[in-house]
C-alpha cells in the first residue's frame, strides 16, 4: 500500500518562498511518475511541476525560473522549492505518485500568498 505523506505550507509575504515536501513509503521497486498540483475553487486542478519515471524533471510554462522539483532517493522524497511566490500562487498543493495502474493522492497543503 503506497502511502504519501505531505509537509510544509502556509502564509508566506509576496515575493518570499516555501518548500514542499512529498514522502513516499510502500512502494515497489522500479519507476514512478511524481507530480505537484495546485488548485483554487472554480478552476480544474493543474499540474505545478512533476518528476519523470527516469528523474528528468519538467515544469508548467508559467512557472519556469520559479520552482524547482528536486528528487532525495535516500529518503524517497520529492520537494517542491518555491521562489518569488505572487499571489495568484495561493491555492491548495497535493503530490501524485503514479507507478503503472496504481495512483495515489496526497490529502493537499493550503499555500497562501498574501502581504
Amino acid at each position: 500500500q503506497v502511502q504519501l505523506v505531505e509537509s510544509g505550507g502556509g502564509l508566506v509575504q509576496p515575493g518570499g518562498s516555501l518548500k514542499l515536501s512529498c514522502a513516499v513509503s510502500g512502494s515497489d521497486s522500479g519507476p514512478y511518475f511524481m507530480g505537484w498540483y495546485r488548485q483554487v475553487p472554480g478552476k480544474q486542478r493543474e499540474l505545478v511541476a512533476a518528476r519523470g519515471e527516469d528523474g528528468s524533471p519538467m515544469y508548467a510554462e508559467s512557472l519556469k525560473g520559479r520552482f524547482t522539483i528536486t528528487s532525495d532517493n535516500a529518503k524517497n522524497t520529492v520537494d517542491l522549492q518555491m521562489n518569488n511566490l505572487r499571489p495568484e500562487d495561493t491555492a491548495v498543493y497535493d503530490c501524485s505518485y503514479r507507478q503503472g495502474r496504481v495512483e495515489v493522492w496526497s490529502q493537499g497543503t493550503q499555500v497562501t500568498v498574501s502581504s
